[in-house]
């Protein structure tokens, strides 16, 4: 459920039409700016626009192939196509200045766009994600990136399944409706975007360099992880100080991979007390 502070309204980038949620002051050049992961859409972050917005501008909107996106058939589903499509809309809106808000696959699109725009890129909160040194896919990711399995498996995948799938490493539980609003946009296109994507990223490869661009930037970062996150281990909550020297870490150890989904008080404090932090007043 979107919250009333948050505004929804279309939007068109570069021939792609997507739903765009929007808090705080309208036409602000320097803005929170959250990227969402996979599978999920802008409607994943309403507590938090809703916090963000009585800081600063906040925007989040749907990627090209996700939620209530549209998506051209030659839209390159890979990191730089969704970090170039991140810098359109930033254009687009007029946002000048960026703290990018990301969790799962939202992170190395927006730190891939960062490390482009470094005049544009202000900080970063990363949940449950980031610049994933050393990493290797989890178990879902490789049945996704293997030709015929990773369409079985998305063809066999149900309503009751997808809620089974998010509870694990979730000790807290998902509400129901979040799980049913995540499979209600789980629709066919996504699920080939999705295959595409994976098959197109190459994490570990492409984490080096990404690490190597961002780290003399020196950037404000806030890293919050939930500790039973099944598919990017607690491991990597630290490895952000690699990338980020200055990088606050806070463990959320009852948390899953959705801590902000099932434990919306604490992240939305969190967060809105860094976004103060870094945000003049």
């Amino acid at each position: 459920m979107t919250p009333e502070s948050v505004r929804t309204r279309e939007l068109r980038v570069d021939g792609v039409r997507t739903m765009l949620r929007e808090a705080g002051p309208a036409g602000g050049r320097e803005a929170a700016v959250f990227v969402h992961g996979n599978p999920g859409s802008s409607a994943d972050w309403g507590g938090l626009l809703e916090r963000a917005g009585g800081v600063c501008r906040a925007v989040a909107w749907d990627a090209p192939g996700f939620g209530n996106a549209g998506e051209p058939p030659d839209f390159p589903h890979t990191v730089d196509g969704h970090a170039a499509f991140i810098g359109k809309t930033l254009d687009t809106l007029g946002i000048d200045r960026a703290h990018l808000v990301v969790h799962d696959f939202g992170g190395p699109w927006g730190l891939q766009w960062a490390a482009t725009h470094p005049g544009q890129f202000a900080s970063a909160v990363l949940i449950n994600t980031g610049v994933l040194l050393g990493y290797r896919w989890h178990a879902l990711a490789r049945i996704w990136r293997t030709p015929v399995a990773g369409e079985l498996f998305m063809a066999a995948t149900t309503r009751a399944g997808l809620r089974t799938l998010l509870r694990r490493g979730n000790p807290r539980g998902l509400a129901r409706q979040f799980a049913d609003r995540m499979y209600d946009d789980f629709d066919r296109d996504t699920r080939r975007a999705v295959l595409r994507l994976y098959r197109a990223t190459d994490a570990a490869a492409s984490a080096q360099q990404l690490s190597a661009a961002l780290r003399p930037l020196d950037r404000p970062a806030f890293v919050l992880w939930g500790a039973h996150d099944p598919y990017l281990p607690l491991a990597q909550a630290e490895l952000q100080r690699r990338t980020f020297p200055r990088a606050q870490v806070i463990v959320l150890h009852n948390s899953g991979h959705w801590p902000f989904i099932d434990d919306p008080g604490t992240v939305e404090t969190a967060i809105g007390k860094f976004l103060h932090q870094v945000i003049p007043g």
